[in-house]
């Protein structure tokens, strides 16, 4: 292993925390942390919480999308497969959905968003209210997907939304 793979001012996506910015590689000055390793000291863009991450750990971190990833990434989503799901069960639902999340990836959780949203629109047109679950995962789901494209992008985070629809419609792809 080399040295930190991050620098101070880095933006990256850490597990469920979303896009964070790295803010020191070292050892901190934490008491919870060990001594004897250099951490990742991240903030989360999202939260006001800290996070002490080991160098040298096994843990799902990855660099932001570039603009150009984040610009392919919204051009493939009409072409994205949604995520096999079991409707009946939500326990397995909930249970796919978590998956999709440890993932860390960017276009499993556009998957997750479409296979989401579909399912919502079919139980509207149904006359139903989606379900409890459902709304749950769509909101953590745009959560992490919308702050990472808006970082990516230079954007606003609640002009996400607008931003993909008009990219699509120039692509003729809406």
């Amino acid at each position: 292993a080399g040295g930190p793979m991050y620098q101070i001012g880095d933006y990256v996506v850490y597990g469920g925390s979303g896009v964070c910015q790295v803010m020191g590689v070292g050892t901190p000055a934490s008491s919870a942390c060990d001594r004897h390793r250099a951490y990742y000291t991240l903030r989360p863009l999202a939260g006001t919480e800290t996070i002490y991450v080991p160098v040298d750990a096994r843990v799902s971190m990855r660099p932001v999308l570039t603009r150009q990833e984040a610009d392919a990434l919204i051009l493939q989503l009409p072409d994205l497969s949604e995520c096999p799901v079991d409707t009946k069960n939500p326990q397995l639902r909930s249970h796919a959905y978590q998956e999709s999340f440890h993932a860390n990836d960017s276009a499993e959780l556009a998957r997750l968003l479409k296979t989401i949203h579909h399912k919502d629109s079919d139980a509207r047109k149904a006359g139903r209210q989606p379900g409890k679950v459902d709304e749950c995962f769509r909101k953590r789901a745009e959560e992490l997907l919308y702050g990472e494209l808006a970082v990516a992008l230079g954007i606003p985070q609640d002009s996400v939304p607008q931003y993909i629809h008009q990219k699509l419609k120039a692509a003729g792809r809406s």
